[in-house]
Order: C-alpha cells, then sequence, then structure tokens
C-alpha cells in the first residue's frame, strides 16, 4: 500500500466519554503504527481542541479511534460529513444505532437474528418499576446495563432480587435508559468483522475466559488473568455459522470499514445469542481486533492502514450505490 497517497491524517483520540483513558491507549497505539508505515499521522484529541482545526489544518482524512460518546454514537461522524473529511468506520446511522444496545436489538429482533431477551426500563421509571415483574420476565441472574456505555461501564450482573435496585442506580449513573437483559450461561465469544456490503468478512473468533466469569473493564484492560484463546476451539461447524451470524448482524446494521461483535453460547443449547457491537474496537494492547487480525495473518500496523485505506464518507456511499 502506498500510503502517502492517504495524505495528512488526524488519529481522534481521548474525547469526552467514559472510555477516554481506553481512548487515548487505542489512538496511541494506531497512531505509531501508522507513522512506522510511512503515514503523515498526528494525534487529535476533541476534548482539548475544536474540530474545525482539522480543516483549517489540512487534515485529509480521520482514524477514528474515539470510544463511546461523542465518538462512537454517530456525532462526529456527522461533524466530518459536513467537513467533508473521510472517516474510518460506520457511518452516521449505523454509528448512532450501533451505540445503543436498545435499538441495535430491535433492529436484530427485526431481521430474525438471535439476541438475549430485555426490558428498557428508563432513568424517570426507576421509581415506579417493578423489580419482580423484571425477575419474572427476565429470571435471575440478570445483566442490567447503560443502553449507552461501552467497556463494560456501569454493567453489573444481578444474582439476587435485593441487588437489583442497586444495579438499576448504578446504570441510571451512566445513562437516562438502563438495558435490563437475560443472561446466558456459557461460553462469551467476540468476533471481528472487516469491510462492508456483501464484502464483508469476519476475522477468527475468539473464545474469552475471564476469571470467574467476569469481564469487567478491569480485566478488559488492566490485568493480564483474562484468557484469549483463538483459535476458539470450538467445533469448525459452530465457528463457521457464528461467523456467519455476526457477518448478518454487522451487515443488517448498514456498518462498514471494521466492528466487533460479541456473542453468548448457551452452554446447554449451544444456540450464540448476540450481545451488543462495537463499530470504533479498542487498538490497545490488551484488545480483540488486533489479536483475531494477528490470527488471520494480519500485523497491526497493516491493520492500521487498511482501515485507513478504508476512510470514506456517507455521500460517497451513496453515489456510489
Amino acid at each position: 500500500m502506498n500510503t502517502l497517497n492517504l495524505g495528512k491524517v488526524a488519529v481522534l483520540m481521548g474525547g469526552q466519554s467514559a472510555e477516554r483513558e481506553v481512548s487515548l491507549m487505542s489512538g496511541q497505539g494506531v497512531l505509531q503504527a501508522l507513522r512506522a508505515s510511512g503515514v503523515d499521522a498526528h494525534a487529535f484529541d476533541p476534548a482539548e481542541r475544536d474540530l474545525g482545526e482539522l480543516k483549517r489544518e489540512g487534515f485529509e482524512r480521520c482514524f477514528i479511534a474515539l470510544h463511546g460518546r461523542y465518538g462512537e454514537d454517530g456525532t462526529v461522524q456527522g461533524a466530518l460529513e459536513l467537513m467533508g473529511l473521510p472517516y474510518t468506520g460506520s457511518g452516521v446511522m449505523a454509528s448512532s444505532i450501533a451505540m445503543d444496545k436498545t435499538m441495535t436489538k430491535r433492529v436484530w429482533l427485526a431481521e430474525g437474528l438471535p439476541t438475549p431477551r430485555y426490558v428498557l426500563v428508563r432513568r424517570a421509571q426507576l421509581q415506579s418499576v417493578s423489580l419482580s415483574d423484571l425477575v419474572s420476565s427476565l429470571g435471575l441472574p440478570m445483566i442490567v446495563k447503560p443502553a449507552r456505555e461501552g467497556s463494560s461501564i456501569g454493567v453489573t450482573k444481578v444474582t439476587q432480587v435485593q441487588d437489583l435496585l442497586a444495579a438499576l442506580n448504578a446504570a441510571a449513573q451512566c445513562d437516562a435508559d438502563i438495558l435490563c437483559e437475560q443472561c446466558i450461561v456459557g461460553d462469551e465469544v467476540t468476533c471481528p468483522v472487516l469491510g462492508e456490503g456483501p464484502s464483508a468478512r469476519a476475522l477468527p473468533v475468539i473464545r474469552i475466559v475471564a476469571p470467574e466469569g467476569n469481564y469487567d473493564y478491569q480485566n478488559k484492560y488492566f490485568t493480564d488473568d483474562t484468557q484469549y484463546v483463538v483459535p476458539c476451539g470450538l467445533p469448525a461447524a459452530e465457528e463457521a455459522a457464528i461467523e456467519a451470524l455476526i457477518v448478518k448482524a454487522y451487515q443488517v446494521l448498514g456498518c462498514r470499514g471494521w466492528g466487533r461483535i460479541d456473542v453468548m453460547i448457551d452452554a446447554a443449547t449451544r444456540q450464540p445469542y448476540l450481545l451488543e457491537i462495537n463499530t470504533s474496537p479498542g487498538m490497545t494492547g490488551h484488545s480483540l481486533v488486533p489479536m483475531s487480525a494477528k490470527a488471520a495473518g494480519i500485523s497491526y500496523e497493516a491493520l492500521c492502514c487498511q482501515l485507513l485505506a478504508s476512510a470514506t464518507l456517507d455521500h460517497v456511499q451513496e453515489a456510489q450505490g
């Protein structure tokens, strides 16, 4: 790849979300990889600089290494669309839908794709919500999480009804929408996707073995206790079925560039259930997309350059379509 053709590149990192710390780690990794590949890449933190400076300083495309709100939810994508600056990852609508776990589930269910049962609770309803009705609908254990956060922030696995209200309140600190979800017990896997539309393809499935099954923020980013198994060790037919399901889930949301989808496999039935999608996945030393790409023979540097080369705009896609 001729990296000189990619022009002056801004690596957007940091930002204002609860995932700022992780985004800075991702962004530094991407920045170093692009520079090592000969790209004229520069760090750009939207929390510290006005996005308008991108245009004024002559940037020609952006690698989005932002995570969470104001970076993964369609807002920065919309700003870049207005400035005509191509960017990595999904467009405005797909980013917005994918950031909202409830909206994502609604699309998947409408398309007949399996995802755990759920109940949406609004922050304003917390005083009147029936805890017994929630337990009747979803059973215990139950997963309670903010509808629009990532990196396991604000997520609680509730095993006793007396802990449910505290879990709802913890999630409500992060978001006005609280997703209560059926807990699927079994293997936890994740699978990245590259490309878009009919050309989208899955990278190898990774099986996640976390301490006591607790894949939380700390175990994701700051310990070495979590095991990531790739090749995943699942039967070949099961792995292929999961990859096909994940590509379909990615396509129906209209995603492009890249993404990563988390899945739980029911231990009793071996039915895979889609949990959520990340449209700006982590690129830290613990991150899973680079790990899966490496298993497929794609280096970290090559992955970053490939993603950067795919940067585009919604209106360009519409014109090509």
